[in-house]
């Protein structure tokens, strides 16, 4: 993930440019990771290393989508409608 592709991220999900840390935007940014190391794991099935960090972050977006879901239960349901996550 490089720099543009985070910038094109929090200005679509953030608040405005300096909005990094709200919940939606770590989880679009988690969730443009994932998709990135799902797609070096098929060509790369031995990479123990990198497995491990895939399901941590997949837990730490799941602890961060369950945070969303207590808290704003309509920007929840926008941002999974979004990203295309969870059917």
């Amino acid at each position: 993930m490089n720099l543009k592709n985070k910038q094109e991220i929090i200005k679509a999900y953030g608040k405005n440019e300096k909005d990094t840390g709200s919940t939606a935007v770590q989880v679009a940014m988690m969730s443009q990771k994932i998709s990135e190391l799902t797609e070096h794991l098929k060509s790369n099935k031995k990479d123990f290393a990198t497995k491990r960090g895939l399901l941590m972050m997949v837990g730490k977006r799941k602890r961060l989508l369950a945070y969303l879901k207590s808290q704003n239960l309509e920007e929840y349901r926008e941002l999974i409608k979004k990203l295309g996550i969870r059917g």
